[in-house]
Parts: structure tokens; sequence; C-alpha cells
């Protein structure tokens, strides 16, 4: 399966999401689909068929026009078609980096912006989720939280994300042509814009979108899902999605990452790890990613190494060590290498896997940490950021 031409500009792709009118069949729930049908009139004994031909019209082939679902009857696709729409968020800019990542510029209803990141590697392909526009957390090392929450995305603009991905990637699959394999988008992670578990019910049932076997079918192993840690949705996110976690962790003690990691106040260091040593074990979960983004002189030390493998002990983990990315009026810098290199030493000989992310992106602003919508970026000074994240 090839992929769309990469080009190296930034290009425009108009598509409208309407905001009133039809309802958007994109983002339903299979019951919630059931019951949208059953509205317009299709007969009980029908829905439950209509509902997985539909399903597989929309989330295994692609198609979004009532027309092309060619197993229903006629006068049925028209009287779906005067209802229903099925509709994506509109692309406005695609930016790709010399890397081969590639960004988009989402719009959603309203007028407000996300942003959403695919990352080729060479044995998979991973697409970054945003799940709020903007964020509550004000983590001082984000250029994401330096822009206020203004509202959660719906089920639909979450799962539209990876949709559209699909549609840039010319990955739908093709009636009549054998079937391939090979996934270009195999994995997700919920690391874009926004807390997660902020925004738990969307977020949840736009997983259970992407997991479900007759659409676009990925595995919740290969769904990864970010928090800072909102300890109690942490339970439910084992039970109810039973994706794999990882945890914005970042510093070692609760005076950095009360700083650093502002939730910190509401749910330190001890209860975090409290809640998360029960969900390998309730996700069915090998194990719990710790982030740990690497700050010249703020948690980068040994000592700050010897205690993170001392708060983790008994919790099966990876600890991906994230050099910092910059981004404008940024309080702070990129740890040495050397020094990236002997804290993960000193994690990888306690017996836990270390791995180095590489940074990805970064000349489009890609990178972890640095995604923030265009239209909302907040128009602070260095020292106005530096200020809030307590370094004034």
């Amino acid at each position: 399966m090839t992929a769309a031409p990469i080009t190296p500009d930034v290009t425009t792709v108009p598509r409208r999401l309407p905001e009133s009118g039809p309802v958007n069949l994109v983002g339903l729930t299979r019951e919630g689909l059931r019951q949208a049908l059953l509205a317009i009139g299709t007969p009980e004994a029908q829905v439950r068929m209509r509902v997985g031909q539909i399903w597989q019209w929309i989330y295994h082939w692609g198609v979004r026009d009532f027309a092309a679902m060619t197993n229903l009857a006629r006068d049925y696709r028209a009287r779906l078609a005067e209802h229903f729409v099925i509709a994506l968020p509109e692309v406005v800019a695609r930016q790709v980096s010399a890397d081969g990542t590639r960004k988009y510029l989402v719009r959603i209803a309203g007028g407000h912006e996300v942003e959403t990141v695919y990352i080729p590697e060479e044995d998979r392909g991973t697409l970054c989720v945003s799940s709020q526009v903007g964020c509550t957390l004000t983590c001082s090392f984000c250029h994401t939280g330096t822009q206020k929450l203004v509202r959660n995305l719906t089920a639909g603009e979450i799962v539209g994300q990876v949709m559209l991905a699909r549609d840039d990637l010319g990955e739908w699959p093709k009636p009549g042509v054998p079937k391939d394999e090979t996934r270009l988008l195999s994995n997700i992670v919920l690391m874009g814009m926004g807390e997660p578990l902020y925004n738990f019910e969307a977020v949840r049932d736009a997983m259970r979108i992407v997991m479900d076997g007759e659409g676009i079918a990925l595995s919740r192993r290969r769904i990864t899902l970010s928090t800072s840690g909102v300890v109690p949705e942490i339970a439910r996110c084992a039970t109810e999605i039973g994706c794999l976690l990882a945890v914005s962790f970042h510093a070692t003690t609760d005076a950095v990452r009360d700083r650093l990691v502002p939730i910190n106040r509401r749910w330190n260091i001890a209860t975090l790890l409290n809640a998360l040593r029960d969900y390998p074990r309730l996700s069915n979960s090998e194990r719990i990613t710790f982030e740990y983004v690497m700050l010249k002189g703020v948690n980068d030390s040994d000592e700050d190494a010897r205690r993170l493998v001392q708060l983790i002990a008994g919790i099966p983990a990876k600890i991906n060590l994230i050099p910092f990315n910059p981004w404008p009026g940024a309080p702070y810098e990129r740890s040495d290498w050397e020094r990236i290199e002997a804290f993960a030493d000193i994690v990888h000989k306690a017996g836990y896997a270390s791995p180095i992310r590489t940074p990805r992106g970064e000349d489009i602003m890609a990178a972890c940490g640095q995604l923030r919508s265009a239209t909302e970026r907040a128009r602070k000074s260095r020292a106005e950021i530096a200020a809030e994240a307590g370094l004034g």
C-alpha cells in the first residue's frame, strides 16, 4: 500500500463540518447509531443488520457518501442522506517535516483548531491525537500548556483525526483489491493537545470505535493514553478502555513536580503511584510507561535517576526519556546529551528499559510538548512564561 505523495509545503484541504442540521454519524457508538437509525424509522428487526452495514462502510471502507453503500436499498440510502452526514474535521494545513513527520492543523466545530501529528517509523506509524482544544494543566515545560482550555473534543472529532490521517495516507482498503495487512497508521497515542482523562467519555467512545474489529480494528495494545495523573479516572481507563497507559511523570520530588506538573498539588507522587500499581492487572497490560522530559539542571541529576527507580519499584514499567523540545519563550533548556545518557544508564542498570526518545518533527513544531493551535496562541513574553513556571 502506497501513501499519498509527501510535499514539503503547507497545503490547504477544504472540507466542511456542519454545525447544525443533519446528524453526523462519525463518533456515534454502535448503540448511538442504533438509536439514530430507529429514530428515522428503521424497523427494529432490521436495525442490527443496518448498524453493521453502515459501520463497515464508514470505518472499514472509509466511505462518506451514502449513495456508495451499495448493499443498502436505494430508498433507504436516500433516507440516510436526508437525515445524516458522514463528516470529518477540516484539515486547514498540512506540514511535512524533513524526517517525514506530518502535522495537520485541524479545524473543528466553532472554528477552533487542534493539531494532529503522524510519525512514520520503519516498523510502524504512530498518530498523536488531541483530545481538547488547549489544556487546563499548565505544565510549565509544555507549549500546549500555555494555551488555556477552550473546550473538549467530541468523540467524532477525536476519531475524525484518525480518519483524516488515513485519508492522507491512502490507507482505506478498496473493494476488489487484495487485502494488504501493512499498516501505515498502526499505533495511536493520546498525547496531543489536552488531558485525555479530563475528557474521559469522549475519549473512551472514540477509542472503542477505533478498536472495533469491523472497522479501523486497531488492537488496544496499539493505543497508548498519556495522562498527567488524573487519579480518579485511572481505574476507569483500565476497565473501560483497557489501552496501554503512559504517565507524564517528569520529577522525583513533589517540590519539583508541583512546579513542572501542577496537577501534582492535587494528587501528589505517592497518591499517583498508588493508583498506578493496580493498572497492569486491571487492564491486562504488561507495563506502564513513565515519561520523563529531560530539563537541564532541573530534574536530570544522578540523584533524580536513583530516586526515580526507587519510587517505581514494584510497578512493571519502562522509562521514556524525552529530550526537552524547545519552543519560543520556553523557560527551560534541554539536558546535555551526556547527562541524558548517564541518567539512562542508572535507570537501565536498575532493571528498567530506558529508551531515549528521538525528537521528531522539531522543524515544524510537531515534537512532543510543542503542539499548539495557530490561531489561539497566547502572546506571552519569555518573562511571563518563566514567572508562571516559578523561575522568575
